[in-house]
């Protein structure tokens, strides 16, 4: 093969790729375009439908205080990134098979699974959250109601993590090691707090808790003096029950002897303490 026709191989190459590569920037650009509306009317139909105040009651705000976007803009930014690697598995896939079309297909086919996740990590954190203000509205005239309460919304939320992770198909692989892992964290602190003499401050701070509980129960306490007044009155009005009433010491006359009557006693003059003779 000499110069001349390595030449017009090159050539050939190079006026076969042309096309290819003004269908790919075409493709670019009419995709880019697409995302850039499809971002500006998802965000305003998010807006129009108060979106943003409907999150709120799921704590979606709390998460968000420090990030640049709202939970309309989130919302709009995903799509338009979904948008773009939509466009770009469109545009190399022009190119004929290679590696980075086939990556981009895997993406595109994992965002359908993303976007259940997220929406069931959402509705995890909005269940969270009106069980914490309900469970705490009903104890919270008890000092523990707000970590009950806590506790609550908390194991709701992972159970949220965990089905979304699972939607994911990272359930396996990721929640398993971390399950290992607080699991032997537990048993460990339990080996060493007992090991290391914390039987005695643990049962100190139990029964400080549980005497706390109990002094908090008053509807129990109540109960307890309301069976007790009824049991008294019950045996009270049963016959031949014994009085418990004192008897009052008899206030009468004092009898005196036959013809003392007649005799009158001189009492004490306490302005003069003179006495009778």
């Amino acid at each position: 093969m000499n110069i001349g026709d390595s030449f017009r191989n090159v050539l050939d190459t190079v006026i076969n790729f042309l096309p290819n590569l003004a269908v790919f920037l075409v493709i670019l650009v009419v995709g880019w375009i697409v995302a850039k509306v499809l971002r500006k009317v998802v965000d305003m139909v998010l807006e129009r439908l108060h979106f943003d105040r409907a999150v709120e009651r799921g704590g979606i705000k709390r998460a968000l205080e420090r990030s640049k976007y709202d939970a309309s803009d989130l919302i709009a930014a995903i799509v338009y990134y979904a948008v773009l690697l939509i466009t770009l598995q469109m545009g190399f896939a022009v190119f004929g098979p290679n590696p980075v079309s086939t990556l981009l297909a895997d993406v595109v086919a994992w965002l359908p699974m993303a976007v259940v996740a997220i929406v069931i990590v959402v509705v995890a954190a909005a269940i969270g959250n009106a069980v914490k203000d309900i469970v705490g509205a009903a104890l919270g005239a008890f000092s523990w109601g707000n970590f009950v309460a806590r506790v609550a919304q908390v194991f709701i939320v992972a159970l949220g993590v965990i089905a979304a992770l699972n939607q994911m198909g990272v359930a396996t692989t990721v929640t398993t090691p971390v399950l290992v892992t607080v699991l032997a964290t537990v048993g460990g602190v339990i080996v060493v707090g007992v090991g290391g003499g914390m039987v005695r401050p643990m049962q100190q701070r139990w029964e400080r808790w549980l005497g706390r509980a109990e002094s908090e129960l008053p509807a129990s306490t109540g109960s307890d003096e309301a069976y007790q007044r009824g049991r008294e009155d019950t045996m009270r009005a049963q016959p031949g029950a014994p009085a418990t009433a004192q008897q009052e010491p008899a206030t009468g006359p004092i009898p005196t002897a036959p013809g003392a009557s007649g005799m009158q006693s001189e009492q004490p003059r306490p302005d003069t303490g003179d006495y009778p003779r």
